[in-house]
């Protein structure tokens, strides 16, 4: 025999169980919502570091043609008048400086790395400008970690748009250091100095000298505090500047 405490018990639960079962459901299907959204933000994620990734390498790859045809000429002009040993030893640098621009894959080096790479670019110009050419240099803290071709970016941009034309003696200076957690990089040169239109757009990303492509290394790798200028000096010449903070890397 049913009693009331038995069959009002029993009508309880037949209305407790159909919702505990709906918001166990609902629960379910919302975790299983929620964990494909979790997956699909993760693969965004993914997809879209591999594109920065991809981006920041083929900028890496990226060589300014005008110095590869610089640097054909003199050896064309050096085998002309058969200075065969000159000839061989920019060939060498001309090589290991092919070789590094094309095997690095690292998204920081040693700036060590960076400086003796740069110099097989530096002798290649030595031999170009023979002793019109001055490098002065003080650089610290070498085994702090930078993008690749930072030094050299900004190395060549001082003779394309500033030593290349320029007569008499040719002065470049690299300076480098970190001061706590900034890092600075500064590349002068006595040069014809630059524009006011040149500098305006030397702050974009059409700068047309270059620096395009470093900024937005920097941006992908740090964040857009990270900063790439240029400033006029004296009566001629200019500072080229990379800075960015060390705290504040992304990964790419």
């Amino acid at each position: 025999m049913i009693t009331l405490n038995l069959l009002t018990t029993m009508i309880v639960f037949s209305i407790i169980a159909p919702i505990a079962a709906a918001i166990t459901l609902f629960m379910v299907l919302a975790f299983d919502r929620e964990l494909d959204f979790l997956k699909s933000q993760n693969l965004q994620i993914k997809m879209e570091k591999e594109l920065q990734y991809s981006e920041y390498m083929q900028l890496n790859q990226q060589i300014q043609p005008h110095f590869l045809f610089n640097t054909m000429n003199l050896l064309l002009g050096l085998a002309r008048l058969k200075r065969i040993d000159q000839l061989i030893e920019v060939m060498e640098h001309f090589s290991k400086f092919l070789q590094f621009k094309y095997h690095v894959k690292d998204q920081l080096i040693p700036f060590s790395t960076e400086h003796a790479y740069t110099k097989h670019y530096l002798a290649i110009q030595q031999s170009r400008f023979g002793e019109r050419l001055r490098v002065e240099e003080d650089v610290r803290d070498t085994d702090q970690e930078v993008p690749p071709y930072l030094l050299q970016t900004l190395v060549e941009n001082a003779f394309k748009h500033g030593l290349e034309k320029k007569s008499g003696d040719v002065i470049l200076i690299i300076r480098f250091r970190r001061n706590e957690d900034l890092v600075t990089l500064e590349v002068l040169d006595n040069g014809l100095g630059i524009t006011e239109e040149h500098l305006e757009a030397s702050a974009t990303d059409k700068s047309g000298h270059g620096l395009d492509n470093l900024r937005r290394r920097l941006h992908l790798l740090f964040d857009e505090r990270a900063e790439v200028r240029l400033e006029p000096i004296g009566s001629g010449g200019v500072r080229a500047i990379a800075s960015w903070r060390t705290g504040e890397k992304h990964n790419v």
